[in-house]
C-alpha cells in the first residue's frame, strides 16, 4: 500500500499541491497536519500515518521537510520505517529507498545527520568546559544559599519554627527545606541535634 503524508504549518496554506501530486503518485491513503510545524514531532496526522504503515508499504510525501524540519528527526523516522519493513518517497528529491539510488541518498543523509549531532555534541562538551573554566555554576539555581541554610537550620531548631512556615518565608515547598536541612546536617557536625530526623 502507498500511503500518502501532507502537512502545511498554518490554517492559512493549501494543502492542494502536495493531494495532487500524492494522489498522481498513486497514493491509496493520504493523511494530514494541518497548523503543525515540521519542528514538532508529534503530530495527529503522522502518527495516524505512521501506525497505518505495514510491511512492504511505502510512505510518501510530497517534501522531505512536510516529514520533518530536522535532518537528525528525518533520518530517525526513516530509520524505523525501514526496520519494520517500510520504504519511504520523497517526490520532489526523488528520494525513494526502495532502489539503490535512492538508499544511497538515504545513507548520505544518515551520515550527515550523524556528523551534525556529534557536531552537536562538541559543542554542548566544548560550552561546560568553557563555563567550568570560569567559575561558572551548571544546571539549576539552588533553591537557597548556603547562608540561607544555615538561617534555616537555626530557624527550625533554635527558634522551632516548623517546615511550613520557615518554606512560606523562603517561598519554597516544605521538601525542599527538609531536604536542605538533611544535607546541612549531613555535611556540618553539630553537637546536640541528633534529633533532627525525628523534628524534620
Amino acid at each position: 500500500m502507498r500511503i500518502g503524508y501532507a502537512r502545511v504549518s498554518t490554517t492559512e496554506q493549501n494543502l492542494d499541491l502536495q493531494l495532487n501530486a500524492l494522489v498522481a503518485a498513486g497514493c491509496d491513503v493520504i493523511f494530514e497536519d494541518e497548523g503543525f510545524s515540521g519542528a514538532i514531532t508529534n503530530r495527529p496526522g503522522l502518527t495516524k500515518a505512521l501506525r497505518r504503515l505495514k510491511r512492504g508499504d511505502t510512505l510518501i510525501v510530497w517534501r522531505l521537510d512536510r516529514l520533518g524540519r530536522s535532518l537528525i528527526h528525518l533520518v530517525k523516522t526513516v530509520t524505523r520505517l525501514q526496520n519494520r519493513g517500510v520504504e519511504f518517497l520523497s517526490l520532489t528529491e526523488s528520494m525513494d529507498t526502495g532502489n539503490p539510488a535512492g538508499a544511497l541518498v538515504f545513507h548520505i543523509f544518515a551520515a550527515l545527520a550523524e556528523f551534525e549531532r556529534r557536531l552537536i555534541s562538541e559543542r554542548s562538551a566544548a560550552g561546560i568546559a568553557a563555563a567550568k573554566a570560569k567559575g561558572r555554576l551548571l544546571g539549576r539555581r539552588p533553591s537557597l544559599t548556603q547562608e540561607q541554610i544555615a538561617d534555616v537550620y537555626r530557624a527550625h531548631f533554635q527558634e522551632n519554627l516548623s517546615l511550613e512556615i520557615i518554606a512560606l518565608q523562603y517561598r519554597v515547598h516544605p521538601r525542599t527545606v527538609r531536604r536542605h536541612l538533611r544535607k546541612h546536617v549531613t555535611e556540618t557536625v553539630v553537637e546536640g541535634r541528633s534529633d533532627f530526623h525525628s523534628r524534620c
